[in-house]
């Protein structure tokens, strides 16, 4: 009982702060974007359909602000939750004497890329929805666009998704579930909060990672390398991807 309860407060939490950043900077740039735009966010008169060069930028600006929204939210959460201590909360500290030995964690950076990639490729062919190489970014994005696009994979998305998922739920699962059922559930969620229009490819294709971070998180009892795990994995596979074929 105990632990089927700690299963739905994962859940819980996950979708009510994932939920609140989304509806949260959904507004933020509909209304900043219109306001630039010189439109009246609160009236269909004068509209016309956005150009591909505005969708693509409202996309993007959509994703990075939704990220840094969830950082903070998350941050807010921890802290109304435990108190002053959020660092220990969100495993940003650890306690004497725990963590992993440099070596395995230097293998393990260099070691999966290779695992990472050759998964997403073939769960992307069972799925139909092939990776290709020598993928191209969207011509409709100026070059600050491009750089903002690459921190947001390699650096926001990480940091917001691993406090939440390893950091915040991660910590709430531990007292009820145990770290076995936790590391599954987190990785269950963080696999279906990125549920696409591809349908179930994206999410199968993040499986092993979300399970690799949950037990690095586990067995390290940091989230920081469960960051930069998770931004190392991100940026070798868009580098794989933009990489011509040889």
């Amino acid at each position: 009982m105990r632990a089927g309860l700690a299963v739905v407060d994962m859940a819980f939490r996950t979708a009510l702060l994932l939920g609140f950043a989304s509806i949260l900077a959904l507004v933020i740039v509909r209304v900043g974007a219109d306001w630039l735009d010189g439109l009246d966010p609160f009236s269909a008169a004068g509209r016309s359909p956005l150009r591909p060069r505005q969708f693509a930028a409202r996309s993007l600006v959509l994703d990075v602000i939704r990220q840094a929204l969830l950082a903070l939210l998350v941050l807010a959460a921890a802290r109304i939750l435990t108190g002053p201590d959020v660092r220990r909360t969100l495993a940003l500290t650890a306690p004497d004497g725990s963590g992993l030995r440099s070596r395995p964690l230097a293998w393990l950076l260099v070691a999966w890329p290779v695992a990472h990639i050759a998964w997403v490729t073939g769960t992307g062919e069972a799925f139909g929805v092939p990776v290709a190489r020598n993928a191209t970014l969207s011509p409709t994005l100026h070059e600050a666009g491009t750089v903002l696009w690459l921190v947001n994979v390699v650096l926001l998305a990480p940091v917001a998704e691993e406090l939440l998922m390893r950091g915040l739920v991660f910590a709430r699962g531990l007292r009820g579930a145990g770290p076995g059922l936790t590391v599954a559930t987190t990785a269950l969620l963080f696999s279906a909060a990125h549920v696409s229009e591809f349908g179930l490819a994206r999410p199968v294709s993040l499986l092993p990672l979300a399970l690799v971070l949950g037990w690095l998180r586990w067995r390290t009892a940091r989230l920081w390398p469960c960051i930069v795990l998770h931004a190392w994995s991100n940026l070798c596979m868009v580098a794989w991807m933009l990489s011509p074929v040889g």
